[in-house]
């Protein structure tokens, strides 16, 4: 008996990821969609699985034993470091939490209605349209709404400002613009990618497998982001609201203000109903998967610019909306003084506080990562590779108080959730509701 439990404990602790069906099956999988790209047997089709996001369906069982796929996986492994890339770091104290970056900038789209349909400034939009404009960039690679199922997302080219406002605004659901990148490859010219810092992360990772596309990709650009929901939240938001899913028209989860509110539009009549975005956010953090709360990457390091709420400058007095925009590449750097040169974009310079204050909570969710990762692996749970994150450092700083309960809440959650084992209902079917 001793002996048997003896090796039950080894196996335990002896768990690692060995494939991609391991990434699913453990929970860490993000959705970004680049194993159905990558996959040189098209074996890899990408369903939406209602409670978690989507993930990879495996065409046969050796499919998912395959490990071609690991090294541009963002489930298995995520490395921040780009050598490169200049080492130059903002000045500023605790410039270190967000990474390195070459500069720091606030600021919003000149163009006043791009500003008001996304979520916080426009910039995004509107660097990508002056690519388009002026960059002679074909199309723009990234998330709009299913306009048949407009609760979910689909992955869209724009290739105007037309489709671009059509577009804008943050989707809380699941996407996996990756999966499309053969569109960009294919292209005759450069393209503009737009994806959460995971999808970078990913692209970031591909781009060494397959240098065709690595000539394609213009600017990568990436949001702060805090997590995705799985579809199910977007789901209870609607019951909660009264709406039948069948009469659902359109879905808005921000923009037109700032931050703008979750709305959605249902019946003959374009009736309307909504929720503050503290309310819709707040209940859809509620189901975001396990891989989000262990993202190391909120702030986008892989991206060439990336951009996000400035809320330390908010206020409920209709501000418009403001972003901050962290410049991690030379290539990011070149457009983005090229768009304010064409004034479509307006920018000031700010400085390691600006982040600091306005992304709190991203940043201390990072600062407590380590001890959640220790938390499962003294479980046995395979955890994720982060490289060049300081992880480590930035825990140990935190009030011992922290690291306790980074460690033991974590461990508490998994046993209570059954993480401590793999889920291999991952792996089978299960469309959408709806």
């Amino acid at each position: 008996m001793e002996a048997t439990n003896q090796s039950q404990l080894f196996n335990i602790l002896s768990r690692r990821i060995e494939s991609l069906k391991d990434v699913v099956e453990w929970g860490l999988c993000t959705g970004c969609g680049a194993c159905h790209y990558f996959c040189d047997k098209q074996a890899v089709e990408l369903v939406n699985i209602s409670t978690v996001g989507i993930r990879p369906r495996f065409a046969s069982p050796g499919c998912g034993e395959c490990t071609k796929c690991l090294p541009i996986c963002p489930g298995y492994s995520v490395d921040a470091r780009r050598p490169t890339e200049p080492a130059a770091t903002v000045e500023g104290s605790g410039a270190e939490e967000f990474g390195p970056s070459l500069e720091l900038w606030e600021g919003y789209a000149c163009d006043s209605k791009v500003r008001f349909k996304a979520s916080s400034g426009g910039l995004l939009s509107a660097i990508a349209q002056y690519c388009l404009e002026h960059e002679g960039m074909r199309f723009v690679l990234h998330t709009g709404a299913d306009p048949e199922q407009p609760w979910l997302n689909r992955t869209v080219k724009s290739t105007n400002r037309a489709e671009l406002l059509s577009r804008s605004g943050s989707r809380y659901a699941p996407s996996s613009p990756c999966g499309d990148l053969q569109d960009v490859e294919a292209s005759d010219g450069e393209c503009v990618f737009i994806g959460k810092p995971c999808d970078a992360a990913a692209v970031d990772m591909l781009v060494r497998q397959r240098p065709q596309l690595e000539k394609k990709l213009g600017l990568i650009l990436t949001f702060f982001c805090a997590g995705t929901p799985s579809t199910e939240g977007t789901l209870d938001l609607l019951t909660s609201l009264n709406v039948d899913l069948d009469s659902v028209d359109g879905v808005r989860y921000r923009g037109e203000g700032w931050p703008g509110r979750f709305n959605v539009r249902y019946g003959a009549d374009n009736d309307e109903k909504s929720l503050s975005y503290a309310d819709s956010w707040g209940r859809l953090t509620a189901y975001r998967p396990l891989r989000c709360n262990l993202c190391p990457d909120g702030l986008g390091r892989l991206a060439d610019l990336a951009c996000g709420d400035a809320w330390a400058r908010f206020s409920a007095a209709n501000d418009p909306g403001r972003s901050i925009v962290i410049v991690r590449t030379e290539r990011g750097r070149r457009i983005l003084h090229a768009a304010m040169a064409a004034k479509y974009v307006k920018l000031e310079p700010v400085d390691s506080r600006a982040v600091l204050a306005s992304q709190q909570h991203l940043l201390q969710r990072r600062r407590e990562l380590y001890g959640r990762l220790l938390g499962m692996r003294l479980l046995g749970v395979p955890t994720p590779k982060f490289l060049g994150f300081s992880l480590v450092r930035s825990w140990i700083r935190q009030p011992l108080s922290i690291q306790a309960r980074s460690v033991l809440g974590t461990m508490r959650r998994c046993l209570q959730r059954g993480k401590w084992r793999r889920t291999t209902a991952l792996t089978v079917d299960e469309p959408a509701r709806g």
